[in-house]
């Protein structure tokens, strides 16, 4: 089974230029448009989590403990 092109014929376009364009100004013949979210994006959380605040923490202490082991090893 053969479906009909989304276009319009050509030959009854109206302001349609040779080559297939139309004038500046001039609207397009409608067509479907397959653009946009077939979902509602889900809502983000507005607060930092617990994890990423441990891992700061975590990161902090290494970085600490690297620091005073520089200190030790110079001093």
């Amino acid at each position: 089974m053969t479906s009909t092109p989304p276009e319009p014929d050509p030959e009854n376009t109206p302001d349609l230029e040779p080559g297939g364009g139309v004038k500046p100004g001039s609207t397009p013949p409608d067509a479907p448009q397959t653009s946009g979210l077939s979902e509602p994006e889900p809502s983000t959380v507005k607060r930092f989590p617990v994890t990423g605040i441990a891992a700061i923490v975590a990161v902090a202490l290494v970085v600490i403990v690297f620091l005073i082991a520089a200190v030790a090893i110079l001093a």
